[in-house]
């Protein structure tokens, strides 16, 4: 039975790809850099903010840095107003709330960030843990963070599930000892998912539903 849940944030709890591609976007105009389409933005995301502001701009450290700093402030202060939960998830997320799965969210993006989403989006569902880039952990795919959620929800790995829509969030369940379940509504082809070991997949939050409940 499923006591837990670890969930990825972006493509996988919040569509959150168009308010990055603004704020990322005005950072980049500001210096004078090419703007990103919104295909160029989703392909980026998913190893924390450093790299895409490096995927963004290039091999000039010192422009990353300027970049990374102001779009840091940027995105940080976003109203997320672009921003969207997926179709059926409310229903999901209370179902599992309702029958006792405790719900955890780890993300490669900064903590304060994290937050503003949290809070403008999911506080409603009681995630028990709440985890983005800090001092404290390394990111994803490195297991370390997993591992520390597992331990502050008193749950034994074969009761938990990482969730998410990424190439890292596959490689951080494994490197957990986790089932991972990928989902498709998020910023990766099912083609790239399983090419990085990905073997289970959903394409709604109902399906999702369905095998969590079942386990």
């Amino acid at each position: 039975m499923v006591k837990a849940i670890i969930f990825d944030l972006d493509g996988t709890l919040v569509d959150t790809s168009r308010d990055i591609q603004f704020a990322l976007n005005g950072s980049l105009k500001k210096f004078g850099l090419k703007e990103l389409s919104l295909e160029d933005t989703v392909k980026f995301v998913g190893d924390g903010a450093k790299k895409l502001v490096e995927r963004a701009v290039g091999a000039d450290g010192e422009m990353v840095c300027k970049v990374y700093e102001d779009f840091s402030e940027r995105y940080s202060n976003s109203r997320n107003e672009l921003s969207t939960l997926y179709k059926g998830e409310e229903k999901a997320l209370n179902l599992f709330k309702n029958v006792g799965i405790k719900l955890a969210l780890l993300t490669n993006k900064p903590q304060s960030a994290t937050v503003h989403v949290y809070d403008k989006f999911l506080a409603k569902f009681g995630f028990c843990e709440v985890l983005g880039q800090t001092e404290q952990y390394p990111l994803k795919p490195n297991p370390t963070s997993t591992l520390a959620i597992l331990n502050n929800l008193d749950a034994k790995k074969e009761e938990c599930v990482f969730v998410g829509d990424g190439e890292a969030d596959i490689r951080t369940a494994a490197a957990a000892g986790l089932k991972c379940i990928s989902v498709l509504w998020g910023f990766r082809s099912r083609e790239q998912l399983e090419r990085v070991g990905g073997r289970i997949f959903v394409n709604s939050y109902d399906e999702l539903a369905e095998i969590i409940l079942e386990e």
